[in-house]
């Protein structure tokens, strides 16, 4: 069984954008240290434009080979043109409002968002499934999320769109891992109780 996991930004806080969705204000941190562990431990997590520009153009995918996001995630890239953001990855957009992909690489789960991934955690492979972002997707996938790798930027939004967009449930992960950098930033890695 593949693992699902939620690579995700948040500030100190918790969220994952101000309350339009907007982390823009994260990107101060993308120094050379910071750029340099993304690159070399999860380079498939940059998108293909930014992977080119940092020399990664043909770097092996490390941890999956496969992208769900949500539609306001998705709409970023569409935004600026880029109708496949992770050509690198097999790449999917949960929408009930995108009726087809402009892309031959993406394709769009219009409804059983939780079917089509245990379907997709169900295949042979080595690479897992990276859940790039999304509120309501993150909180409609929770109890399917294996492992949650958080970047957290020293930043407090105060308000804002929160990790995961979903009523209250206390779900327990364990800490597996800190990673600190000298801007400030940490990387927690979680794994899931189960």
């Amino acid at each position: 069984m593949r693992k699902l996991t939620y690579f995700v930004a948040c500030s100190i806080d918790g969220f994952i954008g101000d309350p339009n969705g907007d982390a823009t204000s994260m990107f101060a941190y993308l120094d050379e240290e910071f750029l340099g562990y993304l690159g070399s431990a999860w380079p498939e997590t940059v998108a293909t434009q930014g992977r080119e520009q940092l020399g990664l153009k043909d770097a092996e995918n490390l941890h999956f080979d496969t992208v769900i996001q949500g539609r306001g995630s998705y709409q970023l890239a569409l935004d600026i043109g880029v109708t496949s953001p992770y050509g690198h990855l097999r790449e999917y957009v949960a929408s009930r409002s995108l009726e087809s992909s402009k892309d031959p690489n993406v394709t769009v789960i219009e409804d059983d968002l939780v079917g089509r991934i245990r379907e997709l955690k169900a295949e042979e492979s080595d690479l897992g499934i990276w859940l790039c972002g999304g509120s309501q997707v993150a909180g409609e996938l929770l109890d399917e999320i294996d492992e949650l790798v958080i970047k957290t930027y020293p930043q407090v939004y105060g308000a804002g769109m929160p990790m995961f967009g979903t009523g209250f449930a206390v779900t327990d992960f364990t800490l597996e891992g800190i990673r600190t950098f000298g801007n400030g930033v940490l990387v927690r890695t979680y794994a899931r109780k189960r």
